[in-house]
């Protein structure tokens, strides 16, 4: 079992930067990969960064790509959102999630726990 617990999240203009922090509970956590979505409101959660449980291979959504940055820290049971360059359709819930195995994956319905979620706004 698996706890998480997003932080990091406000309200910024457009341009600025925020980091996320996903923080974990339990000794595995240095076994998961991890990822973040969003979910902005009216639309379905989607995928914006994935990595893999020693930090070896990151992955980013297109929109995203050149603008954020995930990374972890297994010491510290946490994984990181550094968001540069936001845009007003960042705004969004931000939540992290874990995958047991099978390395990383793009896909909501491959993972095993999810955060309550960090709301992002970003003002134009």
């Amino acid at each position: 079992q698996v706890q998480l617990v997003e932080s990091g999240g406000g309200l910024v203009q457009a341009g600025g930067s925020l980091r996320l922090s996903c923080a974990a509970s339990g000794r595995t956590f240095s076994t998961y990969n991890m990822g973040w979505f969003r979910q902005a409101p009216g639309m379905e959660r989607e995928f914006v960064s994935a990595i893999t449980w020693n930090g070896g291979s990151t992955h980013y959504a297109d929109s995203v790509k050149g603008r954020f940055t995930i990374s972890r820290d297994n010491a510290k049971n946490t994984v990181y959102l550094q968001m540069n360059s936001l845009k007003p359709e960042d705004t969004a819930v931000y939540y992290c999630a874990a995958r047991g195995g099978g390395g990383w994956s793009f896909r909501l319905d491959e993972y095993d726990y999810w955060g309550q979620g960090t709301q992002v706004t970003v003002s134009s």
